[in-house]
C-alpha cells in the first residue's frame, strides 16, 4: 500500500499510542536484554488536581528522551509515573464542587466523610493530566501509576513518621509560618508569591519611659553635624501597625551611635489604654541598618521573620496578634491583666514559658475580633490623634490670596512594598507564630550535603550545586505540618498527663471521681506516636497502667476526651485524641523514590531500581524537593535517592518573557499539539534545552520543526517512489563502493556518535541539533539529490540498499525526540520484527567513515554552499545559469570536480567551467585546493548594489550602536526585567550577524572593481 502524501498527525497519534500501550512496550523491563543495567527516571509527580502546562510538557518530553534511549539500547527502564494529593489544591477543589452542587459543606459532612468525598473526586475527576501526557507521547509504565495517598504509599510516610518521632528527628513546637488566613493552614515558602503593591509606611514615637529625654545628633557621611535636638522619643516606622500591639523590643545596630545613650532603657507603645500602655526594652542588634530610615526597628516576634530571629537571638517574648483568619485575637484574658503580666516580664519580675506568652492576647479590648485591616485604621488614628505620629512641614497655598499656610501631618510615605499572596488563595500572607510539627533538618542534613560533595549524586548544571550547598548549610527546621483535612494525618493522639504515676492501679481505681479533678491534667497533655491506634492504645497502657488498657479510647476531640474521663461503675476510662493536622505534601513526595518501588517491603522493583538513574526537574524546586528527598531516602534507607539531578529553568515565551495569563502570553501545549502535532512540541523542547540557558518557547519554531517531520517523509515518499522500500526489512550497515553512498554512511556514523555524546553529557539541544543537520542538511537536501541519477546507473541497486538504511537510521536516530512521526515511517517502509520503539539502537561506531569519501563529498559540499552564498548575496537570479572560471585547481580538486561535476553543475546552476586567469568583474570563491571565479559583469548592477548594501549597514550599526549602549549601561542591565535584557541581548546578536554578512557582500563587491 503506497505510502499517503502527508503525515496526519491527529488520527495516527493516538492510534500509535493505544497500539504502543496494548503491547506493554512501556512497561518497566520491555526490550531489556539479558543481564541488562538497571535505568530508572521518577516522574515528579503532578498535583492531582494538574493539567499539562509547558512547564509539564517541557520536562516530561526530556524524560520521555532519555528513557526511549535507553530502552532501545536494552537497558533495563523503567519510568515511574504517578500523581500527588496536592493538599490546599485538591480540598480547595472539592470544596468548590461542594457549594457549586449546593452539597453540605466540608464542616457540615464531617472529616471522614470529607475524605471520602476527596477520594470519589478523584476517581472522577483526578489524573487528567495522565491522559493528556499520552497525547505528547509519554512513555511512562502507568500499569505502576502511584498516588500519594494510595494504602500502600501512606503505610510507608507513617511509617517514616513515626521512626523518625521515635528517633527524635521529629517534634512539635512554636515557631514562625507562613500562615494562609483563607484556607487556616501554614503553606511553604514555595506557595507564596511575592508582588509589588502600593504600600505605605508610617512613623511613629515611641515615648521614652518616665519622660527621659537624651540628645539625639545626626551626621553627614564626613561626620558633620547636621542635626542635634533634645528628644523624649524613638522613632520607628513601619507598613503594618497593627502589629505594634505585639511589639516585644525596639532594635538598634550596636555602632548607631545616636542612640547610645538610651540602649538599655524602656520605651512606650503609643497604642492602647493609656493607664495599661506597655514598656519596652530598647535592644541592639545587628539586624536593624542605621542608613534606613530611622535607624531603629520594632520587633514583633510573632509576626515578621527577621524580627523572629531577633527576638530568639535577645530572649523577647513572642506575642501573637491574630486568630487563624487573621482577625484580631478575641480570647483569653482583657488586656489589662494580659498587659499587667507583660510588662511583669518587660521588667525582669517575671519569666514565662513559650506557651504561657502564646496564652496572652495584647489586642485591646476595643480592637477584638477586628479584621487586621480595620484594626490598622483604628490604630493609625488613635496615635496620630494623640500627637505621636512623626510629623513633616507642609506647605499649601491659598489660591485667592497666594499666601502660604504652612502645616505639619503625618509622615506618611506612599511606596511601593512586597508582599506575600497565597498562590491559591491570593489573600495576604501572614507570618504567624503557631504549633507545629518540625524535621529536626540539622540532624540529617549531613550526609545529602556529603553526597553531592564526593559526587555520589550529580548536580548538571554544575552552578546547581552552590544553591544545594547555600540551602543545606542554612537549613532551618523544617514546618510539616498542615492544617487541612485532605492528606496523611499526623499519627499521633494525646491524652491527660497523670501527676501521681506512683500509685498502683488499685489506688487509682480507688481515687474514683476524683481522678478527673487531682490526677488528670488536660492542659498538659501527653502525646502517643504509632502507625495506628492499637499500637497508641498499648504505649498509652504502658504509661497510665497496664491494667487500664482495655478502657483506652479514642475520641473525636480534646473536649469529648476531658467529659468522658470518669470513673464507671469502678472503671476508670481515658481517652485519647488524634492530632488534627495533616503532613505536608512535601513530606510524602520526599519518599516518592522509595515508596513508589514498595518500601518497606524488599520488592524486586526496591532491590533492581532504587538508587534511580536520574531526576529531571526544574531548578526551582531544588531545595523544596530535591534536596528533601536527598535528606529522607538517606535518612530513612541510609542510600541516595537518585544518581545525578538534571536542573532546568522556566519556560518562557519567544521573547524571553515569563508567561502570565494577564500578559496574554500562555501557551497551551494540547493547542499546540493540535495545531503542529507532539512531534515538533517535542523537537522544539529538546533543541531549547541548553545547560542553563533561557527556554524560550517559540511558536514558529515549532512550525518550523513540523515542516522537518515532512521534509523526512517525504525523503521516504521519494524513496518509494525509486523502489527503495520493496521488499525492505531492517538490515545492517550495507558496503557500497560508490563514493555518495560510502560518504552518508559516514555522516550517520559521525552522527550517531553526536548525538550518543550530548544525550550522555545531557545536552538535549546539542542532539537536536546534530540530528536536524545530518536529515535535512546531510539527508534530505544533499543525498537525496545525489542519489537522483545514481538510481539511472549501475549503481542503482546499492544506492537503494544505502538509502533505505540511511532513512531506517533517521527514523531510529529520531525516535526519542519525534516518537510518532518516525514509528509511523517504520511501520510503512519494511517488514519489521519489532516497532520502532523496542528497535535496536545502533551500534556502529566511527571506523565505518571512508575518509577518502568523506573528503571528496565535503569537498563537493563545501563548493555548493559557496557559490550558492555568492549568488545570493550579489541578488543573482535564482534560476539563472552562470559560467564559472577555476583560476586554481590542485590534482585532487580537478579530481572531485570531475567525478561530481554534473552534480556542481546542476545543483549550484554553473553552466560551464573553465580555466584560468580571472576576469574583470568576477567575485571569487574559493574552497580546499581550489579557487573559482563567477564573472557577474552585465547580470548585475554593481552601483546599486553597494549602495543597497550601504544603506543596510548604516542602519544596522545605528542599531547596534542603540543595543550596545543600552547594554553596556549598568543601570539597564540592573533595573530592566530580566526577559528585557535577554531579549536585547538577542537582538544585538542577531543584527551582528547580519552586519557580518553585508560586510562580507561588500567585501566581495569591491573585487569586483
Amino acid at each position: 500500500m503506497p505510502m499517503e502524501k502527508t503525515f496526519n498527525a491527529a488520527e495516527a497519534e493516538p492510534r500509535i499510542y493505544a497500539a504502543w500501550e496494548a503491547s506493554g512496550a512501556f512497561k518497566a523491563g520491555a526490550n531489556a536484554r539479558p543481564g541488562a543495567d538497571p535505568y530508572c527516571i521518577m516522574l515528579p509527580p503532578p498535583n492531582v488536581t494538574g493539567t499539562l502546562h509547558v512547564g509539564h510538557a517541557f520536562n516530561h518530553t526530556l524524560m520521555d528522551i532519555l528513557i526511549r534511549w535507553h530502552r532501545m539500547r536494552g537497558f533495563d527502564t523503567l519510568w515511574q509515573p504517578g500523581l500527588d494529593h496536592a493538599g490546599i489544591a485538591t480540598q480547595m477543589v472539592v470544596e468548590r464542587e461542594l457549594t457549586r452542587t449546593q452539597q453540605p459543606s466540608r464542616r457540615e459532612m464531617g472529616r471522614e466523610a470529607f475524605v471520602a468525598k476527596v477520594m470519589e473526586w478523584k476517581e472522577k475527576s483526578g489524573g487528567t493530566i495522565v491522559e493528556q501526557d499520552k497525547r505528547l507521547g509519554a512513555s511512562m509504565d502507568c500499569s505502576r501509576a502511584a498516588f500519594t495517598m494510595d494504602e500502600g504509599f501512606h503505610e510507608a510516610v507513617i511509617k517514616v513518621f513515626v521512626d523518625m518521632y521515635q528517633k527524635g528527628l521529629i517534634y512539635r513546637g512554636k515557631r514562625l509560618v507562613n500562615w494562609d488566613p483563607h484556607f487556616e493552614t501554614a503553606i511553604s515558602d514555595l506557595e507564596v508569591e511575592n508582588t509589588e503593591v502600593p504600600g505605605h509606611m508610617w512613623h511613629f514615637k515611641y515615648p521614652l519611659a518616665g519622660g527621659e529625654s537624651y540628645e539625639y545628633v545626626e551626621k553627614d557621611v564626613e561626620g558633620s553635624v547636621t542635626l542635634r535636638e533634645v528628644r523624649d522619643y524613638i522613632s520607628i516606622a513601619t507598613t503594618r501597625p497593627e502589629t505594634m500591639l505585639g511589639d516585644g523590643a525596639v532594635a538598634v545596630h550596636p555602632s548607631d551611635e545616636r542612640y547610645a545613650p538610651i540602649v538599655g532603657k524602656l520605651c512606650e507603645i503609643p497604642v492602647g489604654p493609656k493607664e495599661h500602655r506597655r514598656l519596652i526594652p530598647i535592644i541592639t542588634d545587628e539586624y536593624p541598618d542605621p542608613t534606613f530610615g530611622s535607624g531603629a526597628v520594632k520587633i514583633t516576634g510573632a509576626h515578621d521573620f527577621n524580627d523572629y530571629a531577633v527576638a530568639k537571638r535577645a530572649g523577647i517574648p513572642c506575642y501573637r496578634l491574630m486568630d487563624t483568619r487573621a482577625q484580631m485575637r478575641a480570647d483569653g484574658a482583657p488586656y489589662a491583666e494580659a498587659a499587667t503580666v507583660a510588662m511583669a516580664v518587660a521588667r525582669g519580675e517575671t519569666t514565662l514559658g513559650e506557651a504561657e506568652v502564646d496564652a496572652i492576647n495584647l489586642v485591646p479590648d476595643e480592637l477584638r475580633g477586628l479584621d487586621r485591616y480595620e484594626a490598622r485604621k483604628r490604630v493609625v488614628a488613635e496615635i496620630t490623634a494623640e500627637g505621636l505620629a512623626v510629623t513633616v512641614l507642609k506647605k499649601s497655598v491659598d489660591r485667592e490670596t497666594g499666601a502660604e499656610h504652612p502645616e505639619r501631618v503625618p509622615y506618611v510615605e506612599q511606596k511601593p512594598i512586597m508582599q506575600p499572596f497565597g498562590d491559591r488563595s491570593k489573600v495576604v500572607i501572614e507570618p504567624m507564630l503557631t504549633d507545629q510539627w518540625f524535621v529536626d533538618t540539622a540532624k540529617i542534613v549531613e550526609p545529602a550535603l556529603e553526597a553531592v560533595r564526593t559526587g555520589r549524586t550529580k548536580i548538571i548544571p554544575t552552578s546547581g550545586e552552590k544553591t544545594y550547598y547555600h540551602w543545606l548549610e542554612n537549613i532551618e527546621p523544617w514546618c510539616i505540618s498542615r492544617q487541612l483535612w485532605w492528606g496523611h494525618q499526623i499519627p499521633v493522639w494525646y491524652g491527660p498527663s497523670i501527676k501521681t504515676l506512683d500509685q498502683p492501679p488499685g489506688v487509682l481505681r480507688a481515687l474514683g471521681k476524683k481522678i478527673a479533678g487531682h490526677m488528670a491534667d488536660f492542659s498538659e497533655p501527653v502525646a502517643f506516636c504509632g502507625a495506628n491506634f492499637e499500637e497508641v492504645r498499648q504505649k498509652a497502657a504502658a504509661y497510665y497502667s497496664d491494667s487500664l488498657s482495655d478502657e483506652i479510647f479514642e475520641c473525636s476531640s480534646a473536649s469529648d476526651a476531658e467529659e468522658r474521663f470518669h470513673d464507671d461503675g469502678g472503671e476508670i476510662q481515658i481517652g485519647l485524641t488524634r492530632d488534627p493536622d495533616v503532613l505536608d505534601t512535601w513530606f510524602s513526595s520526599g519518599l516518592w523514590p522509595i515508596g513508589t518501588l514498595g518500601w518497606p517491603e524488599p520488592t524486586p522493583e526496591l532491590q533492581r531500581y532504587f538508587p534511580t538513574s536520574v531526576l529531571v526537574t526544574g531548578q526551582d524546586i531544588l531545595f523544596f524537593w530535591v534536596a528533601r528527598m536527598m535528606m529522607m531516602q538517606l535518612a530513612v534507607v541510609n542510600d541516595i535517592p537518585f544518581r545525578t539531578v538534571y536542573l532546568h529553568g522556566l519556560v518562557r515565551d519567544a521573547k524571553g518573557k515569563k508567561m502570565s495569563k494577564s500578559m496574554g502570553n500562555v501557551i497551551d501545549p494540547l493547542e499546540i499539539i493540535d495545531e503542529f502535532g507532539a512531534d515538533a512540541l517535542r523537537f522544539a523542547n529538546a533543541a531549547m534545552a541548553s545547560l542553563g540557558g533561557v527556554l524560550k518557547l517559540d511558536t514558529g519554531r515549532i512550525a518550523g520543526y513540523r515542516n522537518f517531520g515532512t521534509k523526512l517523509w517525504n525523503a521516504c515518499r521519494f524513496a518509494e517512489m525509486n523502489g527503495v522500500w520493496e521488499g525492505h526489512a531492517t538490515v545492517p550497515a550495507p558496503s557500497p563502493k560508490a563514493t555518495v553512498n560510502r560518504w552518508i554512511i559516514g555522516e550517520a556514523a559521525r552522527t550517531l556518535t553526536e548525538v550518543d555524546a550530548a544525550l550522555t553529557d545531557f545536552r538535549f539541544d546539542q542532539a537536536a541539533d546534530a540530528l536536524y543537520r545530518f536529515v535535512w542538511g546531510k539527508v534530505c537536501d544533499w543525498y537525496v539529490e545525489f542519489a537522483k541519477p545514481l538510481f539511472d546507473g549501475p549503481e542503482a541497486q546499492e544506492t537503494r540498499a544505502t538509502m533505505a538504511f540511511i532513512l531506517d537510521q533517521c527514523m531510529i536516530l529520531l525516535h526519542p525526540m519525534m516518537p510518532f512521526v518516525t514509528e509511523e515511517l517504520w511501520q510503512t517502509t519494511g517488514k519489521r520484527q519489532k516497532p520502532l520503539i523496542h528497535a535496536d539502537w545502533p551500534a556502529y561506531g566511527m571506523s565505518v567513515i571512508d575518509p577518502a569519501a568523506d573528503r571528496e563529498m565535503n569537498w563537493v559540499t563545501t563548493l555548493i554552499d559557496e557559490i550558492r552564498s555568492a549568488r545570493a548575496q550579489m541578488h543573482v537570479p535564482v534560476g539563472l545559469k552562470l559560467d564559472m572560471v577555476a583560476t586554481t585547481l590542485s590534482a585532487e580538486a580537478k579530481a572531485a570536480w570531475d567525478r561530481n561535476e554534473a552534480l556542481i553543475k546542476r545543483l549550484a546552476r554553473i553552466e560551464t567551467l573553465t580555466e584560468g586567469p580571472a576576469p574583470k568583474g568576477a567575485i571569487s570563491v574559493t574552497v580546499e585546493g581550489a579557487a573559482f571565479a563567477i564573472p557577474l559583469a552585465g547580470i548585475i548592477d554593481i552601483a546599486e548594489e553597494k549602495s543597497r548594501l550601504t544603506r543596510a549597514m548604516e542602519k544596522l550599526q545605528k542599531e547596534i550602536g542603540g543595543l550596545k549602549g543600552r547594554l553596556d549601561n549598568p543601570n539597564f542591565a540592573k533595573s530592566a526585567p530580566e526577559d528585557v535584557v535577554i531579549e536585547a541581548q538577542g537582538n544585538l546578536e542577531a543584527r551582528q550577524e547580519e552586519a557580518a554578512k553585508i560586510r562580507e557582500a561588500l567585501q566581495r563587491l569591491s573585487d569586483l572593481g
